[in-house]
């Protein structure tokens, strides 16, 4: 992308204004363009700006309104990215807190199986995972997290040469109680689903593998694991949300007619 500097500068202001609703262009004379946006408000741009937005697909005009494309969204995460600008690009970060309050996790929405599930509809236009298998997924994967279950991925030398014997990480002996609460909550969970569905919910949930990957490490048939998800997920949902019990029903200890009156044993 050629834009830079001062014209960069224009063309997120831009995106950034268009990412709270379409809105509609007016020429205002000297170069500049006036854009009222459809949500309330309006600011003034170059039109080499919105002539550059559009013709880099960051912005798309459409019946006489502008709005930005996903490329433009694209685009904003990459330049506010800072070092880690394209992997920013490819993120949708968001702060995790299951309904538990056991805590919270950043993580990234854009890598979620579960939440591409939840976006995508069958040909009814159903979801193909409810909200609420939705909601039991993710808190299982905040759980996973916050236990701090995942391995490090390189050599600790922090210890090297210190004299001590202490251990970090995964089987740490410092580690939190916020931890320890997350990894039982994790192994009750587990347990309550049965080992048969608890392994594609640690592969998907938490490792965040496809359902492609699924069937092919366990040799399952096309679109098994599907199912299957749905069915642990169930499970899932059940465990931590439990239907409440049942009203039992009046036992019946006598029949009698309508004058019926007790007999007291003297």
């Amino acid at each position: 992308m050629s834009i830079q500097g001062k014209n960069n500068t224009g063309v997120r202001r831009l995106l950034c204004f268009l990412a709270k609703a379409p809105a509609e262009p007016a020429i205002a004379g000297n170069g500049k363009v006036m854009l009222e946006s459809t949500a309330g408000g309006a600011i003034s741009i170059g039109t080499a700006v919105l002539d550059h937005a559009v013709r880099e697909g960051l912005a798309r005009p459409a019946g006489g309104i502008v709005g930005i494309t996903d490329t433009g969204r694209a685009f904003l995460r990459r330049v506010d990215g800072g070092a880690d600008a394209y992997a920013a690009q490819h993120r949708l970060e968001t702060l995790a807190a299951p309904h538990n309050r056991h805590g919270a996790v950043r993580r990234n929405e854009a890598e979620s199986p579960l939440a591409l599930l939840r976006r995508r509809r069958d040909s009814s236009g159903v979801p193909l995972i409810s909200e609420a298998a939705f909601k039991a997924g993710e808190q299982l994967r905040n759980d996973y997290t916050l236990g701090n279950f995942m391995p490090p991925l390189g050599a600790n030398w922090s210890a090297v040469g210190s004299g001590t014997s202490h251990r970090s990480g995964n089987g740490t002996l410092e580690i939190t109680d916020a931890a320890l609460a997350a990894r039982q909550r994790v192994e009750r969970a587990l347990d309550a689903v049965g080992p048969e569905l608890s392994g594609v919910l640690v592969d998907i949930c938490c490792f965040l593998k496809g359902l492609e990957t699924v069937e092919r490490e366990r040799q399952w048939p096309v679109r098994s694991a599907k199912l299957i998800l749905k069915t642990a997920l169930a499970a899932l949902d059940r465990h931590y949300c439990p239907p409440s019990p049942a009203r039992r029903t009046a036992r019946i200890i006598h029949w009698g007619t309508a004058d019926y009156r007790p007999r007291l044993a003297r």
